[in-house]
């Protein structure tokens, strides 16, 4: 679990970095500019890091479920090899999607306006500015895009359909609350991301206006990686144990 959380908070500093100083720039100055290459080199890594963001809460959830739903076969399934190779499959697929998109999107034609109406190169207002035929572009998002986010989104479901049933199975509600303990911060990340995610790419724009779909893209690019380590020290026991203690020994030295 400990290092799942640690590839998510990678995956978190990359995003944060990629999009806040910019989009600080921006507001700053009420505006600013940014080269085509720069454009398209932030939409890379943009993608890059939500598609691992993506895969790595799957793999987490099945990790959550092995853990509740067959706890006396998770070190065997659950290995060191297992958990390095999820990874690297992960950030292996998150630059392979993130690579087809981008080259993909830089060969468009933008002939009319410059002018990007958001924080950042993001998919849709780079669509929107083209005057070429996007047909490619929706057509790879059908064929990479969906599968890839139904399929996670389907394993996390069923993950969660089962160690929802486990727990209700415990007949001690210290049990039941013991063992959801172990993943509520997982969910709550879960919610939060794909609750935006399918809010500004999914949901028809008509329900929708520009307006707010800006604020939701600052939810899954500024927020949740702010929120995801507070969440996640909140509700994990040993990462309070250690902050305290080093919190103690600070407060002992200089009373010494």
């Amino acid at each position: 679990m400990y290092f799942y959380i640690s590839q998510l908070s990678i995956s978190d500093i990359l995003l944060s970095t990629n999009i806040v100083p910019n989009l600080l720039h921006i507001l700053l100055n009420n505006g600013g500019t940014v080269s085509f290459i720069g454009c398209m080199t932030q939409f890379y890594f943009f993608v890059c890091t939500e598609g691992l963001e993506c895969f790595l809460l799957t793999v987490m959830s099945y990790d959550r479920y092995v853990a509740i739903c067959n706890p006396l076969r998770y070190s065997s399934i659950i290995t060191n090899r297992f958990c390095v190779t999820s990874i690297i499959i992960s950030w292996l697929m998150g630059n392979v999607i993130s690579f087809i998109f981008t080259i993909t999107s830089s060969k468009l034609n933008f002939c009319g306006s410059n002018i990007i109406d958001h924080f950042f190169c993001d998919l849709v207002p780079l669509l929107e500015l083209s005057c070429s035929e996007t047909f490619s572009v929706h057509l790879e998002i059908f064929l990479l895009g969906a599968p890839s986010v139904i399929g996670a989104t389907s394993i996390i479901v069923v993950s969660y359909t089962y160690i929802v049933v486990s727990v209700l199975r415990i007949p001690s509600s210290t049990g039941r609350q013991k063992a959801f303990s172990t993943c509520s911060s997982h969910l709550i990340v879960v919610s939060i991301f794909y609750w935006t995610i399918f809010s500004v790419y999914v949901l028809p724009k008509r329900e929708q206006t520009w307006i707010s779909s800006k604020i939701l893209s600052l939810l899954y690019t500024v927020f949740t990686p702010f929120i995801n380590p507070i969440i996640y020290s909140l509700r994990n026991k040993d990462i309070k144990k250690a902050v305290q203690q080093t919190l103690h020994k600070h407060i002992s030295r200089n009373k010494h």
